[in-house]
């Protein structure tokens, strides 16, 4: 008897000693758009808990400041958004009504993916009647690989700022996933070169690093000025375009509503292909690769049609 209970005791104490230590703290995200949920996901690991305000259903562009938003980002320890304005109906309401000192903009916890990497598009004059246009240039930098890579690297940097303590887990994490994303775009662009000097008709200036990277060509745009739907005159102008130009597709956002589109191919010949944009946006796309690589497949299907 007293040498079971000699065994027992070591037991006894190892428990003890796991029921007293603290518990892992782990890092509250909110992501304001799925593709950063993902991303701080890979890169935080098992560290960190990530909320997205929006779903690739959703035009980020125009989101309401709900108070469910509200009580997430008030339990934030870091906002990982797209910035240069994309949420700017939305998103500063949020902040200022959380009273969390953490995120506000000239904190750590406060990151924006956008200012991490040069954009394109910037505009060399403002003027309201020219729609919703954005000063601090194209937001849509995550259709990109690279940028998305540099992207990345800063996010890793910044949960380093925030948790210095797991150092090692963040940089082990963006080397995984740095390796893995190099190889993926060597793959990516060896099928996309099949997609190069095609011309697309595109909805929002959604698409401008996806057709740069992959050398695309935006021949029309749905839009008569950014956020503004397609109107009839519009969609005869584009029609006379596309005539000219014979692009190979329409390129609609899973998001994005098809009004005018249709008429557009019909009139036109020409397929519409509807992309997923974000994490999320079809079955296939269930993360950042899949996203990548079911965005090709969509393409190219149009260049195996012909």
């Amino acid at each position: 008897m007293q040498n079971h209970m000699a065994a027992i005791k070591p037991a006894i104490t190892i428990c003890i000693l796991l029921f007293s230590l603290p518990s892992k703290a782990v890092l509250n995200v909110f992501a304001c758009e799925p593709e950063w949920k993902a991303l701080a996901e890979v890169i935080g690991g098992t560290n960190v808990k990530v909320f997205s305000a929006t779903t690739a259903f959703q035009d980020p562009h125009y989101i309401d400041a709900r108070p469910s938003l509200i009580a997430k980002t008030r339990r934030a320890d870091l906002l990982v958004c797209t910035g240069a304005e994309l949420e700017v109906g939305w998103l500063p309401l949020l902040i200022r009504q959380s009273g969390n000192k953490a995120i506000q903009s000239n904190q750590a916890g406060h990151f924006m993916a956008a200012e991490q990497v040069d954009r394109i598009e910037i505009p060399t004059s403002l003027d309201r009647s020219d729609g919703d246009i954005h000063a601090g240039g194209n937001p849509h930098v995550h259709l990109d690989p690279h940028r998305l890579l540099t992207i990345a690297q800063a996010l890793k940097d910044r949960f380093i700022q925030i948790d210095a303590d797991n150092q090692n887990y963040y940089n082990k994490q963006y080397s995984e996933f740095e390796a893995k994303w190099k190889a993926a775009i060597q793959r990516w662009e060896k099928r996309g070169s099949a997609l190069k000097n095609l011309k697309a008709i595109v909805y929002h200036k959604s698409w401008s690093y996806l057709l740069n990277w992959l050398g695309i060509e935006a021949v029309g745009n749905l839009e008569p000025k950014p956020g503004i739907p397609p109107t009839s005159r519009h969609l005869a102008d584009i029609l006379k375009i596309s005539r000219q130009e014979k692009p190979d597709f329409i390129l609609l956002a899973a998001f994005q509503k098809d009004k005018g589109v249709k008429w557009l191919s019909e009139k036109a010949s020409v397929p519409i292909i509807t992309l997923p944009f974000t994490v999320g946006g079809n079955d296939q796309a269930t993360d950042l690769f899949s996203l990548y690589d079911n965005t090709l497949t969509l393409l190219l299907s149009s260049v195996h049609a012909n």
